[in-house]
């Protein structure tokens, strides 16, 4: 296995992410102009809009991480090991399945003691905009699969391996891309994106102690599967 060698810079590191989430976003852009027939100047709010979410999703990550990897590449022999693309061991997958099913349910019981709906309006939304579509399938495939590829190998990929220099450094890092990450889903209210930051600080922690970027996409599925399979029974309750 060739070694991984010295990792961009900090900065760079921000920078080369920032590049690629941008670059992601301007292909998501020119899809739904050919999708809507429409220039960029004329696409209207899609906030809430399953097939707009769907094809963002799907046309966005790709580039995302087809970007991450060629700068991987770049910097390193292996672009599994800078990314932390290494297969857990099992016994990390069962903790890591087992603390996400406790974090779930918390979750579900603190929205329920504060009288707060379990299925964001978003969720909703997007649900059932995909389903008079006829484009369930594909939502859930990208929020289940694409989605989370996509901004593992971002958020506990790249930057992670980019920031991350010293063992104490750990929690800093952990917060710092747990943070940018929650930011990024402006769709939610402030208590959503705090329940986001946390999860995105169980997701750095099982990363850094695991060493593996593998595992936490796994583990952002199950709970972005979860979510899918929640906003099912709102739609049909």
């Amino acid at each position: 296995m060739t070694a991984v060698q010295q990792p961009w810079g900090r900065a760079a590191t921000f920078g080369l992410g920032l590049f690629t989430l941008l670059a992601g976003q301007i292909a998501a852009l020119l899809v739904l102009t050919w999708w809507y027939g429409v220039g960029i100047a004329q696409l209207p709010d899609f906030t809430g809009d399953g097939i707009a979410v769907t094809l963002v999703i799907i046309a966005s990550n790709p580039v995302q991480v087809a970007l991450l990897a060629l700068f991987a590449q770049m910097r390193s022999g292996s672009v599994a090991d800078y990314l932390g693309l290494v297969i857990p061991r099992r016994s990390e997958v069962i903790f890591g399945v087992a603390a996400v099913v406790a974090f779930i349910v918390a979750g579900d019981l603190l929205s329920w003691v504060l009288g707060r709906n379990i299925v964001t309006p978003f969720q909703s939304d997007i649900y059932r905009t995909a389903s008079a579509s006829g484009a369930l399938l594909s939502l859930w495939f990208g929020i289940v699969v694409i989605g989370p590829i996509g901004e593992e190998v971002l958020f506990r990929g790249f930057l992670f391996r980019g920031w991350l220099r010293r063992p104490r450094e750990a929690w800093v890092v952990i917060g710092v891309t747990a943070a940018l990450w929650a930011l990024m889903h402006v769709q939610y209210d402030w208590f959503v994106i705090a329940q986001v930051f946390a999860s995105g600080l169980l997701l750095g922690w099982l990363r850094w102690a695991t060493g593996s970027t593998l595992l936490t996409i796994f583990l952002h599925s199950l709970v972005n599967l979860e979510g899918m399979f929640e906003a099912l029974l709102a739609f049909h309750g």
